[in-house]
């Protein structure tokens, strides 16, 4: 099948995204935040200083770590092609999708977004990786992707073939859309959890203690994670005993759900592993994209 000029654009710009946010687990994870001390310049310049010599009077030169200046740097510049592309979409979305709706609001939509996404990324840096605000920052990176998402699969669904009905229960699409708002609020709290070990490394606690001075928020981040490993499980399930068509994508979001787990459960007991931090956060992402793609296709399926 050849793919037209949008499904390309839009499969590229979501790919991308995708890869920025996997680069800002890498920054969190790196303690690359704040490697560029101001926003949007980096020590006062657009392109950042050779050395500590070259700073700018204001600017301690303890703060010049070369390392986590140009990691953070390099996440911006892929922000901002992820902004030029997502711009791209949306004019590619206007010339040839023009009347269906769902695929140029939804893009628009994204647009508007990207640059608040920027403007809090500003902030972020402003107040110096606040939690409440880094978790404002993901929760809008994760609604962008989702949106793209959205997008991209109503360019591809017209020319899907027609599946196979499955017995209509309307409340599958429901039940669906659940499952996303507890992941996403997971994932808030996990943002959150973050937030507190990091300040608790940076008072000076051993990076293998630092997640037990967390406390509730911890818990309740365990306790949703297995909640929306039950509510995965069931949806599996029901599926399986209907012969249902999205089994399939069912299994991915399970499977990925599972992995999430895993992956909290080396960090809780083994240590606080950047690369599982990271990874962490990517398949929480992951998770989110495929069971926005699981409640698209009920929609289309009535099942």
């Amino acid at each position: 099948m050849r793919l037209t000029s949008f499904q390309r654009l839009a499969l590229w710009t979501t790919a991308t995204t995708y890869l920025l946010i996997l680069v800002g687990g890498l920054v969190r994870a790196s303690g690359a935040g704040l490697g560029c001390p101001d926003w949007p310049r980096c020590f006062g310049s657009w392109i950042p200083p050779a050395s500590a010599a070259n700073l700018p009077p204001q600017f301690d030169p303890s703060q010049f770590n070369p390392t986590l200046m140009w990691t953070e740097y390099l996440n911006r510049l892929l922000g901002i092609t992820v902004g030029i592309l997502i711009f791209a979409t949306a004019v590619s979305a206007w010339r040839n999708h023009r009347h269906q709706p769902r695929i140029l609001w939804t893009t628009i939509a994204a647009f508007v977004l990207v640059g608040y996404e920027g403007w809090l990324g500003g902030r972020v840096v402003a107040h110096e990786l606040a939690a409440w605000i880094v978790t404002a920052h993901l929760i809008v990176a994760i609604v962008i992707v989702q949106l793209l998402l959205y997008a991209t699969f109503e360019a591809f669904a017209p020319q899907a073939p027609e599946a196979p009905q499955a017995p209509r229960a309307p409340w599958t699409p429901l039940s669906i859309g659940a499952l996303i708002l507890v992941t996403l609020l997971q994932a808030a709290f996990g943002t959150q959890v973050r937030g507190h070990v990091d300040a608790a490394m940076d008072s000076g606690v051993a990076r293998d203690a630092a997640l037990a001075t967390v406390g509730r928020l911890d818990y309740i981040h365990r306790d949703l994670a297995f909640v929306v490993l039950i509510g995965a499980t069931l949806l599996t399930l029901w599926l399986l005993s209907t012969r249902s068509p999205l089994i399939r994508w069912s299994f991915v979001v399970l499977a990925l759900a599972i992995a999430q787990i895993a992956l909290g459960v080396l960090m809780a007991y083994v240590s606080l592993i950047p690369a599982a931090q990271v990874g962490h956060l990517t398949l929480a992402s992951l998770l989110l994209g495929a069971e926005t793609v699981l409640w698209l296709l009920s929609r289309r399926h009535s099942v």
